[in-house]
């Protein structure tokens, strides 16, 4: 006889078995974002916009290259960084906290490198040249009041500049990443200890930040396997499916789409919450990236606010202003 499993029984399976941890590839991750990008903006209503986010990540990813090649593969102050990441393990709290983490000018540096290389660019509006020109030479104080803000999610910032700060904070992030031992991320994807932030599933157990979309995986190792997405270091973790990822709640969970548009992107309401993120489900669109395809499929956003539900975080490379 067959046996039905309950959702708290479908979930103590999935802890045990499946992969709950996927980290970015920094090689070639904001590159793929790039060529996704490009490849949404033929013939979009915003295909501007989504061109200029193009060349943003392609920014991204020389930046990167450039970080990795300085820091030669060393940690931020390794021995107060090694202090931090003990006390997050025994806590249960995110490694490297986006709110509370150390920052050092490097990110700072990777922002003017990414204005510089924008600014260089033909075929942007005047507008993109001058807010390059603005960041590029602000005060270094101001720029980490920006970030602070944008990392808190306040609504007290520079909208404009947004796009462009996170882009840097992104790029800072995955390194970050990248400086982690392999003992951090085994006890992360295994929940070893008392640390609990890998199941803490509306944060990310490496940054903290929220998630913003996500994305059923259709690659062999991760195949039908959802995870949602950070926002700011790429990390996933795993959630089980048909569950709300604000609330997380598993009834009155309901999936909406735009007829006509992208099939492999829906968004994943809550009855309970009245919230909602993007889902995405490469089983249609191998090539679907979460920050790409939700920003390409604001016209969704829409449908969802017009039948009353609340946006679950934001996507960094568009910044819109909320009521607190």
């Amino acid at each position: 006889m067959q046996r039905i499993l309950d959702p708290a029984q479908i979930e103590a399976f999935a802890a045990a078995s499946i992969p709950r941890l996927r980290l970015a590839d920094p090689g070639q991750f904001f590159g793929k974002r790039a060529a996704r990008l490009r490849r949404l903006a033929a013939n979009h209503a915003i295909g501007e916009y989504l061109t200029l986010m193009a060349a943003l990540c392609e920014a991204q990813q020389h930046a990167l290259g450039a970080l990795t090649a300085v820091a030669a593969g060393g940690a931020d102050a390794p021995g107060e960084a090694r202090h931090r990441l003990a006390q997050a393990r025994e806590y249960g709290m995110p490694l490297l906290p986006a709110s509370g983490w150390p920052r050092d000018s490097r990110w700072r540096v990777t922002l003017a490198e990414l204005c510089s290389h924008i600014a260089r660019l033909d075929g942007f509006p005047t507008t993109v040249g001058k807010l390059c020109a603005r960041l590029a030479s602000a005060d270094s104080t101001a720029l980490e009041e920006q970030a602070d803000r944008l990392l808190a999610r306040s609504t007290a910032v520079d909208i404009e500049a947004a796009p462009f700060v996170m882009a840097a904070l992104q790029v800072y992030w995955m390194h970050l990443t990248t400086t982690l031992a392999a003992d951090d991320i085994r006890a992360l994807a295994a929940g070893h200890g008392r640390s609990a932030a890998v199941d803490i599933p509306g944060l990310c157990p490496v940054c903290g930040s929220l998630p913003v979309a996500s994305v059923v995986r259709a690659d062999p190792q991760h195949q039908g396997y959802r995870f949602l997405h950070c926002g700011l270091c790429a990390t996933e973790w795993h959630l089980v499916r048909i569950k709300c990822s604000h609330c997380l709640a598993t009834e009155g969970i309901q999936y909406h789409f735009v007829v006509g548009g992208s099939e492999a992107v829906r968004a994943e309401s809550c009855q309970s919450c009245r919230m909602y993120r993007k889902i995405l489900y490469q089983e249609k669109d191998l090539e679907a990236e979460p920050l790409a395809d939700d920003l390409a499929s604001l016209v969704l956003d829409l449908l969802m606010t017009a039948e009353g539900y609340q946006r679950a975080g934001s996507n960094p490379l568009l910044w819109q202003s909320t009521a607190a």
